[in-house]
């Protein structure tokens, strides 16, 4: 039975001054890239942004925080952010995406009303340190075992086109096998001046033979089509959808912008496809 597409979207809560090197993101301190920087989001701004992208369908909605991990003022924060969208009656799945966490933490957010945990784990154990030198993947394999373990549902997921080989994107693959998300976010990598990664984007086809990859290691998974999905496939993105593909970021990402949600929600109606109504 076609259960439709789900739609998930992103608020960007805290930006930039990460302390991290990660080669990829312009949030990071070390590459000076010209991003918006602020400390946390004004809750109302907030709740705002989830009640509109509601309106167009949106069933997920995740607070993401800059930084390399959940202390104890940023658990604060998103918990209160989360318990009001709760009570708000949005019906919003609520998922939180601030790095490394302990278990505590997340038991905590749980208990204020975030349903999902997203952290990914970007490539493979062996080509991370090509990317990122300041904390391991271990961490992050180890943080998505600690949402699993509060009761959250995982979202994980990683990145194409940073440099890696077929087999670094096998074995990224295998190790989210074992996590079992409930949903994989696929993102492709696009070059901005500022960082160091200098990769080229990747080919419409080769980031296709990703998306059919990853459908064939996680087949029960939800996978969504994150970063990169515009400028690599441009309006014609039904091509992803037939290779699997049954979930959407809606709206704008963290630094960059995306589709307005309407001429997305209209792109995926004219294949013929309908907007998932329910999370499950």
């Amino acid at each position: 039975m076609d259960k439709g597409i789900f739609l998930c979207s992103i608020s960007n809560v805290s930006s930039g001054n990460c302390s991290e090197d990660c080669g990829y993101c312009t949030q990071s301190s070390h590459y000076h890239a010209d991003i918006e920087k602020y400390k946390f989001k004004d809750a109302d701004i907030v709740l705002k942004e989830a009640r509109l992208l509601k309106e167009y369908g949106a069933l997920g909605f995740c607070l993401v925080t800059a930084g390399r991990g959940l202390d104890d003022k940023k658990c604060e924060y998103i918990a209160k952010i989360a318990k009001m969208i709760k009570d708000d009656g949005l019906d919003l799945h609520i998922i939180a995406c601030c790095g490394r966490a302990d278990l505590d933490s997340l038991v905590y957010l749980k208990k204020n009303g975030v349903d999902s945990y997203n952290h990914n784990l970007e490539t493979s154990k062996n080509f991370f340190p090509n990317i990122c030198t300041t904390h391991p993947w271990n961490e992050r394999f180890e943080t998505c075992e600690n949402a699993l373990s509060a009761g959250l549902g995982l979202c994980s997921g990683g990145i194409f086109g940073l440099g890696e080989s077929w087999g670094d994107r096998i074995e990224l693959l295998k190790a989210l096998q074992i996590l079992s998300p409930h949903s994989t976010p696929i993102n492709f990598f696009i070059q901005n001046p500022a960082l160091p990664i200098k990769q080229q984007t990747l080919s419409r086809e080769e980031a296709l033979e990703c998306v059919v990859l990853a459908r064939e290691f996680l087949p029960k998974v939800r996978l969504m089509i994150a970063g990169g999905r515009e400028v690599v496939f441009g309006r014609d993105q039904k091509a992803l959808f037939d290779c699997g593909i049954d979930a959407v970021v809606l709206g704008n990402y963290l630094t960059a912008k995306g589709d307005a949600p309407q001429t997305d929600v209209d792109m995926i109606k004219s294949y013929g496809l309908s907007i998932a109504s329910v999370c499950h």
